[in-house]
C-alpha cells in the first residue's frame, strides 16, 4: 500500500467513525428537552466572546494565507473576521435559542370515523452534512441551526478557513459539554483532505440524512452530481432588481445601490439591474451614475452606455455571471413582462426584486416570477435567515423539494404521523 493509498484509507476510517458518533448523537438530540439545547447556545455563546482574541488570531492565520495565495478581495471579506463579526456569531446564537423549538409540533390533528386519532408531529431530520468554504460563520450557524431542530451536524470547512473554524467549533464543544449534551452532537472534520468530502457525498455508510452544500458554483455542481443523499443546495444567485416606470427614483436608488454594494460577495446580492424602458427619461442615467460612483463597474446594453460614457458594452454572458464583486449588468426592457422574462431566462430561482409605486404591477411580478425570495420595494439582499427571524441559516435553497429559501429550523426537521387507536382493527 503506497502513501496516499494509506491516507485514504485512514480517511475513510476517520470518517466511518464520524458518522457512527453523529448517528449515536442524533438519538439523543431527538429527546432533549428544548432546554438543554438551548443551555448549550448560550453557553457556546459565551463561549465564543471569552475566546475573541484566540478566534481572531486564528482567522489572521487563514486571512495571511488567502492573501498570499492571490485571493480576490471578495473572497477576502467573505473569510475575514473582527470584534463586531465575531460579536454578531455570537449574538445569532442566542437568537436561536430564543426560536421557538420546532422538534414536536403539532402540525395537523383529526379524528377518523372509527376513533383513530392522528397528529402529524414535526421530528428532526437525523444528520446533517454541511459543506462550505470560506465563511467561517457558517461553523456556528450551521451547528447551532441543527442543533436547535435536534439534528446532529457534521461541519466540513474550506481549507482557506479551517485554523477559524477549529477556534469557532471549539467553542460549540464547550457549550454542548455545559449542557450535558454529547459532544458528537456537532462534529468538525480534522481534515483538510477533500476524500473527506467524497465519504460525506457517499452518505457515510447512511449515517448522513441530507447534505447542504454552501459555497461556490464548483463545489455546489460537484455535491449535486456524486450525492447519494438528498442535497438542499442553490447552483448561483444571479439576482435582479427590476425598476418599473412606476418606481420612486429617490427609493430606486437607494435599494440598487444596498441591494448590489451593501456585501458583494454575498449571494442575494443583485448581479442584473433592469430598467423600464418607460420609465422617466432620467432614470436610467442616475441608476448608473449611482453605481458607477460607489465604486461599481457597469456593464450595459446600448441604452445603458448612451445613459453614461463610462459603462461598458454586456456581452450575453454578463447576463448568467454571478459577479460577487463590484460589477453589475444593467438592461432596458419594455415593461414588467419583459422584466419577468428576462428572469425566467437568465435566473436562478435565487431573489429578485420588483421596484415600484404600482402595486396591481408589483403583485404580477410578485406571482410571476419563481425564485424562492421575491422582493417588493427593499433590497435583495434581505434575503437572508436572520432577516427573515430565522435566526440565521444554513444556506439559501432553491430547489422545489422540502426546503426554499433561507434554510432554518424548522426547514431542518421532517413530520411523521402519530396513530392513537383504543383497539380499532382494519376490516376484511
Amino acid at each position: 500500500m503506497n502513501k496516499a493509498e494509506r491516507i485514504d484509507d485512514s480517511t475513510a476510517q476517520m470518517m466511518h467513525a464520524i458518522g457512527l458518533q453523529a448517528r449515536a448523537a442524533a438519538h439523543v438530540l431527538a429527546l432533549a428537552s428544548p432546554d438543554s439545547k438551548n443551555e448549550a447556545l448560550r453557553a457556546a455563546a459565551d463561549a465564543l466572546r471569552e475566546a475573541t482574541p484566540a478566534i481572531l488570531a486564528a482567522n489572521a492565520k487563514d486571512v495571511a494565507a488567502a492573501k498570499k495565495a492571490g485571493r480576490p478581495a471578495a473572497f477576502i471579506d467573505r473569510l475575514i473576521l473582527d470584534d463586531a463579526r465575531v460579536a454578531a456569531v455570537a449574538g445569532g446564537l442566542e437568537e436561536i435559542a430564543e426560536l421557538a423549538d420546532p422538534v414536536g409540533t403539532v402540525l395537523a390533528e383529526w379524528t377518523r370515523p372509527n376513533g383513530l386519532k392522528l397528529q402529524r408531529v414535526r421530528v428532526p431530520l437525523g444528520v446533517i452534512g454541511i459543506i462550505y468554504e470560506s465563511r467561517p460563520n457558517v461553523t456556528a450557524d450551521a451547528g447551532a441551526l441543527a442543533l436547535k431542530s435536534g439534528n446532529a451536524a457534521i461541519l466540513r470547512g474550506g481549507s482557506e478557513s479551517h485554523e477559524s473554524a477549529l477556534a469557532i467549533h471549539a467553542c460549540l464543544v464547550k457549550g454542548l459539554t455545559a449542557a450535558g449534551l454529547p459532544e458528537a452532537a456537532i462534529q468538525l472534520v480534522p481534515t483538510p483532505d477533500r476524500a473527506a468530502v467524497g465519504h460525506m457525498l457517499a452518505g457515510l455508510d447512511g449515517n448522513i440524512d441530507v447534505i447542504v452544500p454552501r459555497g461556490g458554483k464548483s463545489l455546489v455542481e460537484r455535491v449535486q452530481k456524486e450525492a447519494r443523499v438528498p442535497v438542499f443546495a442553490h447552483l448561483e444567485g444571479i439576482c435582479h432588481t427590476y425598476v418599473d416606470r412606476d418606481a420612486e427614483l429617490d427609493m430606486a436608488v437607494a435599494i440598487t445601490l444596498n441591494a448590489k454594494m451593501r456585501r458583494t460577495g454575498v449571494c442575494g446580492a443583485t448581479e442584473t439591474l433592469l430598467v423600464d424602458k418607460a420609465a422617466p427619461t432620467n432614470y436610467l442615467p442616475a441608476l448608473v451614475k449611482a453605481l458607477l460612483e460607489a465604486g461599481c463597474e457597469v456593464r450595459g446594453d446600448a441604452a445603458a452606455q448612451a445613459a453614461d460614457a463610462r459603462v461598458k458594452p454586456a456581452t450575453d454572458a454578463d447576463w448568467a455571471t454571478e459577479y460577487l464583486d463590484a460589477i453589475i449588468a444593467v438592461r432596458s426592457v419594455d415593461g414588467v413582462d419583459a422584466a419577468i422574462d428576462h428572469i425566467a431566462r437568465y435566473g436562478t430561482q435565487h431573489t429578485d426584486a420588483i421596484i415600484t409605486a404600482n402595486t396591481k404591477t408589483a403583485e404580477h411580478f410578485l406571482a410571476a416570477v419563481d425564485s424562492a425570495v421575491v422582493v417588493h420595494n427593499a433590497s435583495t439582499q434581505f434575503a437572508d435567515g436572520g432577516e427573515f427571524g430565522f435566526g440565521a441559516e444554513i444556506g439559501i435553497a432553491t430547489g422545489k423539494m422540502h426546503a426554499r429559501g433561507p434554510v432554518g429550523v424548522e426547514q431542518l426537521t421532517t413530520f411523521k404521523y402519530l396513530v392513537r387507536g383504543t383497539g380499532q382493527t382494519r376490516p376484511k
